[in-house]
């Protein structure tokens, strides 16, 4: 199988190639090597490439940044969607596509499903919804919704709690926003079980870790696992404190936790996330130097 990959340099990207094996041809792109907002661009590559499938792992993620950005972020978050989804729909080949938690507006007090009606309060959930409705016009379009991704590669919670723990005595973090974290190897793998399955049927499914927290026990789990490994012996003081206490030009979901039981009953279970940060963290230790 060919696969086009978008978005190649970041967690989930970079999680794909590594699990994809020998038995799938992948063309990792990232935004140096194709512009996806560019429809010439993308069909002059499907042209070349022939793929069998897509996946679209590519993403304006800077949640805070877009709130004044919104022309790149709904460039990238739909426009480039729009211009996949032509693709896919053009040659009928599946279209995987990766969306957020975002789409919801976390005032839920039940795990949200799929069928569950969207209400976005930030422009990244917004241009997230739109590249959502965009991805599921193709025939064989697959929406994936995932929630707090951590991982060894790019920028996530974990490493910033490890970077900052190191250099301070103490961190303040909030404790009112509930999520799964979800470590992007496990994702990947889940993309690629849907893939193996020719009759997989296209549509929106929620995918996540196992667990849900907040984001002040996500840092308590860290701390505890990094000081656990023995690489990590100094440990700040942890404080949880509210939403309000923490402002952010991004409203974010209080409430984000998402139910899997449609992705379950094909098989695909939850990642266990506390496992995988075991896993993960010497990593990155070993990257940022501490």
């Amino acid at each position: 199988m060919r696969i086009l990959l978008t978005g190649a340099e970041g967690q989930l990207g970079r999680c794909f190639s590594d699990r994809a094996g020998d038995s799938l041809e992948i063309l990792a792109t990232d935004r140096k090597q194709l512009d996806i907002t560019d429809l010439q661009a993308v069909e002059k590559v499907i042209d070349s490439f022939k793929p069998d499938a897509i996946v679209n792992a590519a993403a304006y993620t800077a949640v805070d940044k877009a709130e004044s950005d919104y022309d790149t972020a709904y460039a990238i978050n739909c426009e480039a969607v729009k211009n996949l989804t032509a693709e896919a729909s053009r040659l009928n080949i599946p279209f995987i596509h990766v969306s957020t938690d975002y789409v919801f507006n976390g005032e839920s007090e039940i795990a949200y499903s799929e069928s569950d009606s969207c209400d976005p309060q930030s422009v990244y959930g917004t241009t997230k919804r739109a590249g959502e409705l965009e991805a599921l016009k193709s025939p064989k379009g697959i929406v994936i919704r995932t929630s707090w991704v951590f991982s060894e590669y790019g920028n996530n919670f974990v490493k910033t709690m490890l970077r900052l723990g190191a250099q301070r005595d103490a961190l303040s973090i909030v404790g009112d926003q509930y999520g799964c974290p979800t470590y992007a190897g496990d994702l990947a793998q889940a993309i690629l079980k849907m893939l193996a399955a020719s009759d997989f049927e296209p549509g929106l499914y929620h995918y996540s870790g196992d667990e849900s927290v907040s984001w002040y026990q996500f840092a308590q789990k860290i701390f505890t696992t990094a000081n656990a490994s023995g690489l990590y012996p100094r440990v700040p003081i942890l404080s949880s404190i509210t939403t309000e206490e923490y402002p952010t030009p991004a409203a974010r979901p209080r409430y984000s936790v998402m139910n899997t039981n449609k992705l379950n009953a094909m098989g695909i279970t939850p990642g266990k996330w506390k496992k995988q940060l075991e896993a993960i963290i010497p990593k990155i230790l070993n990257e940022i130097g501490v």
